[in-house]
């Protein structure tokens, strides 16, 4: 089985913003200011509608029988569509279990308005069995199969009082969490030109998703004790292997755990 644990990071979409609330003028950082206190005066919070959101990172733990890989899509210079692009092309090349903490209410739906806006060629991804078969017993799109697995709406039991951060439950379990950076600073650190920062911050957050997707494959019975601790002990020595300071650091957490 092929396994694409993944996450992605936003902004505000600047330009939209500008056309729905006729903003032509304002700097990037002033329509920022305008969109969030619009949200926080309509709902009480300054979470912006998903179509709002412009993907500037996707980050992945690939895993297969033979390797295992982190690393977040494109480059510094990889335009939205770009990265989105990639993202499907993943799916349409390994047909992998999607696995992800609250992506079926924010990362999915954020890639599908996304992909809707840039064209993108996503066609084994919304594959109900037009194009092959199978598909039409086990997708991406049916919230009741399981290619694509979210962990916190499967541990809640599918109940939104029970959702829980990935934050307190990576430390819950003794992993690293969050280190640096949390999803409210995104938008200040890409606003600095520190898309680096986002990208090593997105890898991070993949991988308490990967350590947290290998608890609950142990307690489950698809983990024995000892194909649990290979499993994470395999993931140390890739991120050693790679040799990065933020992936390092995530080590270094974990140890102190």
């Amino acid at each position: 089985m092929n396994l694409f644990v993944f996450d992605i990071e936003t902004v505000p979409d600047i330009e939209l913003g500008k056309k729905i609330y006729q903003l032509d003028g304002l700097n990037d950082d002033d329509v920022a200011k305008v969109l969030f206190t619009k949200q926080r005066q309509k709902t009480g919070s300054e979470f912006l509608p998903h179509y709002l959101h412009q993907i500037v990172a996707i980050s992945i733990v690939f895993k297969t029988k033979q390797t295992t890989k982190v690393w977040s899509l494109g480059s510094l210079e990889s335009t939205e569509a770009e990265l989105i692009q990639r993202f499907y092309d993943g799916v349409d090349k390994y047909q992998p279990t999607l696995v992800s903490w609250n992506g079926g209410g924010f990362d999915l739906p954020v890639l599908h308005y996304r992909g809707l806006k840039h064209g993108v060629d996503a066609s084994r991804y919304w594959d109900q069995g037009e194009l092959d078969r199978d598909y039409k017993w086990n997708n991406y799109v049916n919230r009741y199969h399981s290619r694509h697995t979210d962990l916190m709406d499967v541990l809640a039991g599918f109940q939104p009082r029970a959702n829980a951060s990935l934050e307190h439950i990576a430390l819950m379990l003794g992993f690293p969490g969050k280190l640096g950076m949390s999803g409210a600073s995104v938008w200040p650190a890409y606003h600095d030109g520190r898309l680096q920062d986002i990208r090593n911050y997105c890898e991070t957050d993949v991988l308490n998703t990967y350590l947290v997707y290998l608890r609950w494959e142990l307690i489950r019975g698809n983990l024995d004790q000892a194909g649990f601790d290979n499993a994470t002990e395999e993931l140390r020595a890739v991120l050693a292997g790679m040799n990065r300071d933020h992936l390092n650091e995530f080590v270094k957490a974990w140890d102190n755990s």
